[in-house]
């Protein structure tokens, strides 16, 4: 008899007595070993899943409880190693999102959401069609009082990933993302956040749908200052908030060209970054996209009666540091 899957298979059946019994002092226990399990010992991973611990374990998230904790801990330690059981097992996507909107274990099921998003196009899919779990990611963001800034960081990384999916843009767009993204953009002081939010605004601006999002909350605005030099803590904010413009106008053809060139300033700005020497190479790339696109609105373009549209379909078919917002890759 084989050690990992005999071992699995005991950890896993003190479980299922457990919730069985409705003893929830032993199932909390039990769950506390599986969590201790698979994070020591990688080999017991895939076993664990083998022994039917993923659904059991996802029965714990709707518990307010240090269980729920462990239990979350212990699916994104057994989802490293066996991923399609995860995301395939009964109930999980609904047990996350409950898990989410609990409080107790939110970090650790944003980081599980994370690890299936990670998994192939048809994980990514089933994901990204959850629309209640996608609410509850958002959610995580404004939450009251502040989640943990490491919650608010897997939040980030969880929308970072859905967000990656081009589909799903105009749902967070629809569940208020934009408003919560720029909401930490201008008030979060914390380690990173700052960087990770615009990651997910980059991305979050390759739909057409986000143009009115952005009005709302001065998006381009904001956008342009965290561009200008010294605006941005941060090298990789100033590049994540060019890359969300370029991805803005790509997506929102003349009317989000307009509504850049509408703030005084902008190209200088943008232009600024792309002449940079101290910039890296990706921030500047982003710019000089950027100034392309934002010339091609210009009126000697338009004397030449050359279309914006035109332009940008172009600059989407040769200039390899943007994809077109039709596609699900990443701009940034």
């Amino acid at each position: 008899m084989e050690v990992k899957p005999h071992t699995a298979r005991v950890l896993v059946g003190r479980l299922r007595g457990a919730v069985a019994t409705l003893d929830g002092a032993a199932a909390a226990a039990a769950v506390s070993e599986i969590r201790l399990a698979s994070k020591e010992d990688p080999e017991i991973r895939a076993p664990l899943a083998d022994a039917g611990a993923v659904p059991l374990l996802a029965s714990q998230l709707h518990h307010a409880s240090s269980a729920a904790v462990d239990a979350a801990a212990a699916l994104l330690n057994i989802s490293i190693s066996a991923r399609d059981q995860v995301a395939t097992a009964p109930g999980v996507l609904d047990a996350l999102t409950s898990a989410l909107r609990s409080g107790h274990a939110a970090h650790h099921a944003a980081a599980v959401v994370y690890s299936l998003l990670c998994g192939g196009e048809s994980h990514r899919a089933a994901v990204c069609a959850r629309r209640p779990l996608l609410s509850a990611l958002v959610a995580l963001l404004r939450a009251s009082p502040k989640p943990s800034t490491r919650a608010t960081k897997d939040a980030l990384k969880a929308l970072f990933g859905v967000a990656l999916y081009a589909p799903s843009r105009a749902t967070l767009v629809s569940l208020g993302a934009v408003q919560a993204l720029f909401a930490l953009v201008m008030t979060d002081e914390r380690n990173g956040i700052v960087e990770d939010a615009t990651a997910v605004v980059a991305q979050v601006a390759g739909c057409a749908e986000s143009l009115e999002a952005f009005r709302w909350v001065s998006g381009v605005r904001i956008l342009l200052d965290l561009v200008e030099p010294g605006g941005a803590a941060t090298p990789r904010a100033r590049e994540n908030a060019a890359a969300a413009l370029l991805n803005l106008v790509v997506a929102g053809g003349e009317a989000a060209a307009a509504e850049v060139l509408a703030v005084g300033g902008a190209e200088e700005t943008v232009r600024e970054l792309a002449e940079d020497s101290a910039a890296s190479p990706r921030g500047k790339a982003k710019a000089e996209a950027l100034l392309r696109a934002l010339e091609g609105a210009g009126p000697a373009a338009r004397r030449r009666e050359h279309r914006l549209s035109d332009f940008l379909d172009g600059l989407v078919q040769s200039d390899p540091y943007i994809s077109s917002p039709a596609s699900a890759s990443t701009h940034g």
